[in-house]
């Protein structure tokens, strides 16, 4: 049986064979623990702080700044629970947007639950942020302004400049979830004032288990892990050929920014010119990652994935395919329980081909000219 094609990019994305290269000689024969005081260990060490260079340079930060962790999940509960639990912190309130993901959205809640306040901003029907209406949800009572870079379900891309000044202008902390965002659109954490920044290798043809947390400096926050305190207070050993392979995916992907980039909208484009069937694109289509495209379709009301089994896409996260409920980003855009359910996400990139894309396009085509005939 062959495999369907692979459009879930959002999801995971293939791992660049440069990278698997890299993080070969850190298995059998580079064992060595990071932490240890001999040659084994010296030789991980130096493998691990240059990633971290490689890491600090994509978002213009210095290599002090990173700690490494497990991934975006992890970041994300480590910038939201250690800065609202951080010694000497007054503030209590968290900010958020309706379409973050769940791993923002849970952890805000769980602090709401153990005494932090949590205002939760609308998103416009484009699932952009309206300037206006975060800016009357600040206020000095806020701690922190959470921000995904760029939305894991419809790709659209916040302007982080102009809401890290909203978010300074009343003496919060910015937080990005950049899991999606990192090694795909320019970001710069001095420019855009971000003050912590959770980063992920997977989502960027790295591998699986491993990201980072960018921390400015004297931003306070508690350990999630207590231990040795290996990584500025995160504890834990490092998994050296993870951590190469995340930085030969950020060295890989700020050579092939632009490349990547063009080639995404390329596809995009052909993908929507190839739809003969109504369509509407969930979210901005100009202010997004073009790697990334949700779509609904007019009339149709029933899950359309059980319908395309040559195609592995999803309609909204990888998470809420384990849940099975509708997803919470295309309902905030205004989409209905039955509409968000039959939306399909189809993510591609570096390695997809156009020829794939034709073939996508003409599945979904196929399936519902055929949906839309059978309830005419």
């Amino acid at each position: 049986m062959s495999l369907p094609l692979y459009l879930d990019y959002g999801a995971t994305t293939p791992l660049d064979p440069a990278v698997a290269e890299a993080m070969a000689p850190w298995g059998v024969a580079g064992f060595g623990n990071p932490h240890s005081a001999h040659a084994w260990g010296y030789r991980a060490r130096a493998a691990v702080e240059a990633a971290r260079a490689e890491v600090a340079g994509l978002i213009n930060a210095a290599p002090e700044t990173i700690a490494f962790t497990s991934g975006a999940t992890e970041s994300n509960n480590w910038a939201l629970k250690g800065l609202l639990t951080a010694p000497g912190q007054s503030r209590r309130r968290i900010v958020t947007l309706a379409t973050e993901h769940s791993s923002v959205l849970e952890t805000a809640d769980y602090l709401a639950s153990i005494g932090a306040l949590l205002t939760i901003v609308p998103v416009r029907g484009d699932g952009l942020v309206d300037q206006g209406d975060l800016a009357r949800a600040l206020g000095e009572d806020v701690a922190i302004v959470s921000v995904m870079a760029v939305n894991n379900e419809i790709g659209v891309a916040q302007d982080l400049a102009a809401i890290g000044r909203l978010a300074h202008g009343v003496g919060a902390v910015f937080h990005v979830d950049a899991a999606q965002g990192f090694g795909k659109l320019p970001i710069d954490v001095e420019a855009a004032g971000i003050d912590l920044m959770s980063i992920t290798a997977h989502k960027c043809h790295g591998p699986k288990g491993v990201g980072a947390l960018y921390r400015r400096p004297f931003t306070r926050i508690t350990p999630l892990l207590h231990g040795g305190g290996q990584e500025d207070g995160r504890s834990g050993t490092l998994p050296t050929a993870l951590i190469a392979g995340l930085g030969t995916a950020a060295r890989i992907a700020g050579e092939r920014m632009a490349d990547d980039h063009a080639h995404a909208l390329a596809l995009r484009d052909a993908l929507l010119a190839g739809l003969s069937v109504p369509h509407r694109v969930n979210g901005c289509l100009d202010r997004r990652w073009p790697g990334n495209l949700s779509l609904s379709f007019p009339g149709v009301a029933v899950p359309l994935i059980q319908r395309l089994p040559g195609l592995a896409i999803s309609a909204g996260s990888a998470c809420a395919a384990v849940t099975g409920r509708a997803s919470h980003v295309l309902t905030a855009l205004g989409l209905s329980e039955a509409e968000a359910k039959a939306s399909l996400r189809l993510g591609f990139g570096r390695f997809t081909t156009l020829a794939e894309i034709h073939a996508a396009a003409a599945q979904i085509n196929a399936v519902v000219a055929a949906h839309l005939a059978e309830f005419a």
